[in-house]
């Protein structure tokens, strides 16, 4: 081989390593990161609108709900609890759905860092200090055969991704025997009272009461209403604007003193981190 085709042979070689992004002693996907070499200085006005549309394309991609008829009866329950009206939007167009569905695909959905081991209580014994005649015994005060109080711990051997799954499904059961219809395109009383069901415990569900489901079901409506939107709801921070609330700030040392109201414009953790 000749020194010119040496050269050749060298600078071919330099190429594909480049392109192929065989860097630092592993290989990275070549598309990504040799596009990402070769053209990171060249990026103009329509690269990043397109950046932009993919990345709000994966901010409403369904990462845990496999079936899209369960992930819009989701949808529908949480607009049910946080309904658009004259103050603002509601819990769908906040994005709340698809935070539910990521939060559901994270370490929270699947219990990771939680003692999910036996014995699981469903209910609590009420105990009775009233009632004389009731017989005791000698592990402790007299007890009645009241009805047993739903206990407010987590107490189920779901993790909280199997809890919403049946739940969801459960909700559309229930209102296709109820109303002969899917939750879906119910009427929105209708779709109250199936939820006031499940509120009340009325509702079976497998492995874990009813009340629990709900209260998880609301209490994430809330959170992906107002929670930052790197988590994937309070779109476009729609959520603090009708609260009038700046966002996380890293100080008020500026303004602490002043005695005017001072109205400021929120901000997300993505702007702090450029």
């Amino acid at each position: 081989m000749t020194q010119d085709e040496e050269d050749k042979d060298t600078l071919s070689r330099r190429k594909f390593i480049k392109n192929s992004g065989l860097v630092a002693g592993g290989v990275v996907g070549g598309s990504l990161l040799g596009g990402l070499l070769t053209n990171q200085f060249t990026s103009g006005p329509k690269t990043q609108t397109k950046n932009i549309e993919d990345h709000e394309a994966l901010q409403h991609a369904r990462v845990f709900f496999n079936r899209k008829k369960d992930f819009d009866t989701l949808a529908a329950a949480t607009e049910c609890i946080l309904p658009e009206d004259d103050l603002g939007p509601g819990a769908i167009l906040l994005g709340v759905p698809y935070f539910i569905d990521k939060q559901l695909a994270g370490s929270w959905g699947t219990n990771a860092k939680e003692y999910m081991r036996d014995p699981f209580y469903q209910d609590e014994q009420v105990i009775d200090y009233e009632h004389k005649d009731t017989p005791q015994d000698k592990s402790g005060p007299n007890t009645s055969t009241k009805a047993p109080t739903p206990t407010p711990r987590y107490q189920t051997r779901l993790n909280r991704g199997e809890m919403f799954l049946q739940g969801v499904r459960q909700i559309n059961e229930v209102s296709k025997e109820k109303f002969d219809d899917p939750f879906t395109k119910l009427a929105e009383e209708d779709q109250i009272e199936i939820l006031q069901a499940f509120e009340n415990g009325e509702v079976p569900m497998t492995g874990v009461s009813s009340i629990t489901f709900f209260n998880f079901l609301l209490q994430m409506t809330l959170e992906g209403a107002y929670a930052d939107p790197v988590y994937g709801g309070n779109k476009d921070m729609m959520g603090w604007k009708m609260k009038e609330y700046p966002g996380p700030r890293m100080a008020y040392l500026d303004e602490i003193d002043k005695d005017e109201f001072i109205l400021k414009e929120p901000k997300s953790l993505r702007e702090y981190q450029g």
